[in-house]
């Protein structure tokens, strides 16, 4: 092994999810490609014991060696994947075994840096990695997360974070965008890139960008809810205010704050501006708009609100959005 290889171990136990141990590799492997010299990375698969290990999907997974073996080593990235058990009503919960727990914890101690994927934020949190740092996992399971563990400040939105020496992914195709991340870290952001058009994705997305979109977040709500988020969307280029929506809706103002946050977790207002802001990345991937235009079709009026807007929910800006994420070409 060339010594400018970097050593990254992919923890492995039983009901894992198959793309999140064979997603990051597959980044790091279509990397060499790329590189003029024999650099890169060396993936190694560790598990508890060497026998085969049966992921969720069913297939089973061959580790490269034990713990124990590579605890011997100094790794530059220790990547923790997650698993879930899912109840006869479909409720989805993360597991956490207290062996894989205490191995993560000690193999973190020779890792540079330490990356999960989906829910295997649960395990870094078991192992005391997440304490007093922001995090995200899998929608389905922040709930849980936060719930367990109090001392995480989690955000269900972003597809990724950083924080240190500690990122976190959400899942499942985000694996990709988390370890492009990486590698952009190791290597720059134009060799992530070139990897990205390898994968046959269109960009690399950055952390800001959401897990879903307004429209399919994953809410329950009343009808009432769902006729005024048609009623929003449909209207987004005229003026909409807390005191119409409530006139639509039959109720007073108040009583209308009090049912966003209650059903949506946001004030009217700020659904708005998310509901006007996916309006606008929509069409700045789709579509050869001006922002004036973009911003006058989606309800903002100006370019600066258009832009203010974008750097309060996406943290960035529409020129770069469209940058990143446009579709067609001019």
């Amino acid at each position: 092994m060339s010594p400018a290889k970097r050593l990254v171990v992919v923890v492995l136990f039983d009901r894992i999810d198959l793309l999140d141990v064979t997603g990051p590799p597959e980044v790091f492997a279509l990397l060499r490609r790329e590189l003029e010299a024999d650099t890169g990375y060396e993936v190694v698969l560790a598990s508890a014991t060497m026998d085969p290990v049966r992921t969720s999907a069913g297939v089973r997974v061959l580790p490269d060696a034990t713990f124990e073996e590579v605890a011997r080593r100094s790794i530059d990235t220790l990547i923790v994947p997650g698993s879930v058990e899912v109840d006869g009503a479909k409720r989805v919960r993360a597991l956490a075994d207290p062996v894989v727990v205490e191995w993560v914890r000690r193999l973190a101690g020779r890792t540079r840096r330490v990356a999960s994927v989906c829910v295997g934020a649960h395990v870094l949190a078991a192992a005391g990695l997440l304490e007093g740092r922001r995090a995200t996992t899998h929608w389905s399971t922040a709930a849980q997360l936060a719930a367990e563990h109090p001392e995480v400040e989690v955000d269900a939105d972003p597809i990724f974070i950083r924080d240190g020496d500690i990122w976190t992914g959400a899942g499942l195709t985000a694996c990709l965008d988390l370890s492009l991340a990486l590698v952009a870290d190791d290597f720059g952001e134009e060799l992530a890139l070139k990897v990205a058009r390898q994968l046959v994705m269109f960009l690399k997305r950055p952390s800001g960008q959401s897990q879903f979109s307004v429209s399919l977040a994953p809410v329950s709500t009343t009808r009432r809810v769902d006729l005024l988020r048609h009623f929003i969307t449909r209207h987004l280029a005229e003026p909409l205010t807390v005191a119409g929506l409530a006139a639509e809706a039959h109720v007073s103002e108040r009583q209308l704050t009090r049912i966003f946050k209650s059903e949506l977790g946001m004030t009217p207002r700020a659904y708005i501006e998310s509901a006007r802001v996916e309006a606008a990345r929509n069409r700045l991937e789709t579509t050869d708009d001006t922002l004036d235009r973009v911003a006058t079709t989606c309800g903002f009026g100006t370019t600066d609100t258009l832009v203010r807007a974008f750097r309060r929910v996406l943290d960035t800006t529409p020129t770069a959005y469209r940058d990143r994420f446009r579709l067609t070409t001019a």
